[in-house]
């Protein structure tokens, strides 16, 4: 695969055969950024799990003490008084079966997080098969389905991330911008993998966390030591 200058640049300042320690991990991924944006500093992790069992699933959500950067936008499927304890804590939009068919009818995602109280299940239903695939469904176990939409709403904007695992039994997850720093990336981090192994399923054996790798958008992959993670 072709690689630009600065990437090359970039990769020649990591060691492919070693392990790093979090924090010097990314200094790595911080000093290889060469993008004229602010990348996104993200995690890829790879779990001893087999995501095809429902008892070995790993989902939650956790939130960053830093945040993660971006300005989330928030969509409350609710109704009667908690439409107004939605909007001020701050959610884009709040409704019911007219954003359902917003979405429907005309393709309208102009949202990042969507929390839903648990009376609004009935009709937030109908939106699986558009939402799952774009991991936007919400759930009990993440937080996003709850009586408590101010709380859920408040925590979306405060860089709340929610993790699970794909196909592959990778997860992978935001953990920040490159302009935070080693330091507030690694205090995210820490946040994101205690959560992770916290939800480690009972029906899980042998090594868990099978690899740990940090990148920003458009900088070389960093191998971080999983063995220090447990």
């Amino acid at each position: 695969m072709f690689r630009g200058k600065k990437y090359q640049e970039s990769a020649k300042l990591i060691d492919r055969s070693v392990q790093y320690d979090p924090n010097e991990a990314l200094e790595l991924v911080v000093k290889g950024a060469s993008a004229k944006f602010d990348e996104t500093v993200e995690m890829h992790i790879k779990l001893g799990v087999d995501s095809r069992h429902a008892d070995q699933q790993v989902r939650g959500a956790v939130v960053l003490p830093n945040g993660t950067g971006k300005t989330r936008r928030v969509l409350v499927f609710t109704k009667d008084a908690k439409v107004e304890e939605a909007k001020a804590a701050g959610a884009d939009y709040v409704g019911g079966m007219e954003l359902v068919e917003k979405i429907t009818k005309e393709n309208w995602f102009d949202f990042d997080v969507v929390v839903a109280s648990p009376d609004m299940m009935g009709i937030v239903g109908r939106l699986g098969k558009v939402l799952g695939p774009k991991g936007l469904m919400p759930s009990p176990k993440a937080g996003t389905v709850t009586p408590n939409v101010a709380g859920a709403v408040q925590e979306a904007k405060a860089g709340k991330v929610e993790y699970r695992l794909d196909k592959t039994n990778i997860i992978h997850c935001p953990i920040g911008k490159v302009s935070f720093g080693a330091e507030k990336l690694t205090e995210n981090f820490n946040a994101l993998m205690g959560a992770i192994v916290k939800a480690k399923p009972s029906a899980a054996k042998g090594q868990y966390i099978r690899s740990c790798v940090c990148a920003s958008t458009m900088g070389p992959g960093v191998k971080i030591n999983s063995a220090k993670l447990m």
